[in-house]
């Protein structure tokens, strides 16, 4: 029977149905485990986007050099770890629903599982801290975004000592300074949340546990947000933007790629205003071209790109080198520059068009993927037809949407003229028909070309086909390559790059043969 509660968050009531989630599978340790070995089994359930799978890596990679045994089974666990997310309200609904399956693995839980201590971690954390603990009374401890070395003592083990603690704020931009002085990260109608924002950096000798396929893995190279785009409340739940050291990005690619791994991909926030607050120009070109002298690095891409941050020495340090993947991620959130405005981002149409020219140009081939809200508040008929125009024409190789979620605490809150659920999903089904027309055609100009493909293993969709991606296709987030055809004696192996060729086209995915 699922857990009929109505757990209140914040301003929102909602019923959530409880579906069974297995916990992150543990595959590679990239940093040694030291200490005793204790009893404890721990399993691990990881939410939202990568930046917050980095962190539930390295929380993991805490846990286990503490000596916790890892688990993928969450009726083996005796800790259960739920790393959230809380970007959107589906978003949140989604973490809500995951810690009440998970607390019914505690003792005496109706999942009839052993766990003795339930623990909630990441962004919902961030919004939610005391409610979280006064509406489920099953969690045992909660840890911030920006509290990540108190994973061991939320899971009861003791702490291990260390020599210079990681987890400390390096410097911040101007901007940043400006933004916070004009109320930006300012949390004061968060009823519960903690006060102080995070301010923390992972770093090369972090302990970390990669849960990507043996052959990819991310490298968080920033965290923070300074922008203050109105519909977002990234910049409260993980504090101003700051950059890595340089050397430190670049120690742990070297050491990843010795340990196997060909394709990096690089994230954050807003990745294009790498270095500034290190006092680099144009640091993710620089980053870029040195992280392409990696041996072994057959892959390197980034996530996300800020539109007025693509310069042009970046554009030209991804065409320079043929391991940097043509491949750029800007979302654009929307087309109108009224809305645009009212969202405080800035740009039009017409500079968007520009923009993608010159992306075009420079980069022959650059596959360009691009995410919107629509429905924001205010948002007119006019609007959404500039924004559709817009679509048609930038023809897009990949694109989301997303309808407006209202979220206390970002500027938009307050705005008027709020949308009707049932006229934003309309809006974001006649925009994304639009796109999977033009994706159609962008695929089926494939067939008959060869590609890179990296092989992933087992398709999901049936035993007898193969499935992976090219250089075209970032991990998770974009189509297939359904392999049904290899040649005869030649087994491919999950992990390796191998040659294809495009033979059919879907929607979104590609069928191929390995040549």
């Amino acid at each position: 029977m699922p857990d009929a509660r109505i757990v209140c968050i914040g301003f929102l009531p909602i019923v959530f149905v409880l579906v069974v989630i297995v916990p992150v599978p543990i595959e590679k340790i990239t940093s040694a485990t030291s200490g005793p070995v204790a009893p404890a089994k721990v399993g691990f359930v990881s939410l939202g986007c990568p930046k917050n799978l980095v962190d539930s890596e390295v929380m993991i990679g805490m846990l286990a050099q503490a000596g916790a045994e890892l688990t993928p089974n969450a009726e083996d666990a005796d800790v259960i770890v739920v790393n959230t997310c809380s970007f959107i309200g589906s978003a949140q609904q989604e973490s809500i629903d995951t810690i009440l399956e998970m607390a019914r693995h505690k003792t005496g839980g109706k999942a009839g599982g052993k766990a003795k201590r339930l623990v909630v971690a990441g962004c919902l954390v961030e919004r939610f801290h005391d409610e979280i603990r006064k509406n489920i009374p099953e969690v045992d401890a909660v840890v911030g975004t920006g509290e990540l070395e108190k994973i061991l003592a939320a899971a009861g083990l003791a702490e291990t000592s260390r020599p210079e603690s990681p987890f400390n704020i390096l410097t911040s931009r101007p901007e940043g300074d400006r933004r916070r002085g004009q109320g930006r990260f300012a949390r004061d109608s968060w009823d519960g949340a903690v006060a102080d924002l995070p301010n923390y950096l992972y770093d090369d000798h972090t302990p970390r546990v990669l849960t990507t396929p043996r052959s990819s893995a991310y490298i968080k190279i920033a965290e923070g947000c300074d922008h203050p785009c109105s519909f977002c409340i990234i910049p409260q739940l993980r504090g101003q933007f700051r950059s890595r050291r340089f050397e430190s990005v670049i120690a742990e690619a070297e050491r990843l790629a010795q340990s196997g791994v060909r394709e990096i991909t690089l994230i954050g926030q807003d990745t294009t205003c790498y270095g500034e607050d290190l006092g680099l120009k144009d640091g993710l070109a620089v980053l870029l071209k040195k992280l392409a002298g990696i041996e072994g690095l057959q892959w390197i891409r980034f996530l996300y790109a800020y539109p007025n941050k693509i310069s042009g020495r970046l554009l030209a340090t991804i065409a320079a080198h043929d391991n940097i993947c043509s491949y750029i991620d800007v979302p654009l959130q929307h087309a109108s520059a009224t809305v645009l405005k009212r969202m405080k981002r800035g740009g039009g149409a017409d500079l968007f068009l520009r923009s993608i020219e010159k992306m075009r140009r420079m980069i022959p081939g650059v596959t360009l993927r691009t995410s919107f809200i629509v429905g924001f508040p205010g948002e007119t008929e006019k609007e959404f037809e500039e924004l559709c125009s817009f679509v048609k024409e930038a023809a897009f190789d990949w694109m989301g949407a997303f309808g407006y979620s209202d979220q206390e605490g970002a500027g938009a809150f307050d705005h008027e003229q709020k949308l009707s659920a049932r006229e934003i999903e309309s809006r974001r089904k006649t925009l994304m028909s639009m796109q999977k027309k033009i994706s159609r055609t962008k695929k089926k100009s494939l067939i008959g070309r060869e590609f890179e493909l990296l092989l992933e293993g087992a398709s999901s969709e049936s035993d007898l086909l193969l499935e992976g991606r090219t250089a075209m296709h970032a991990p998770e987030i974009d189509g297939k390559v359904f392999v049904n055809d290899y040649p005869e004696g030649n087994q491919p192996k999950e992990g390796e790059f191998y040659r294809c060729r495009i033979t059919a086209a879907h929607d979104y995915d590609l069928v191929a043969e390995i040549v």
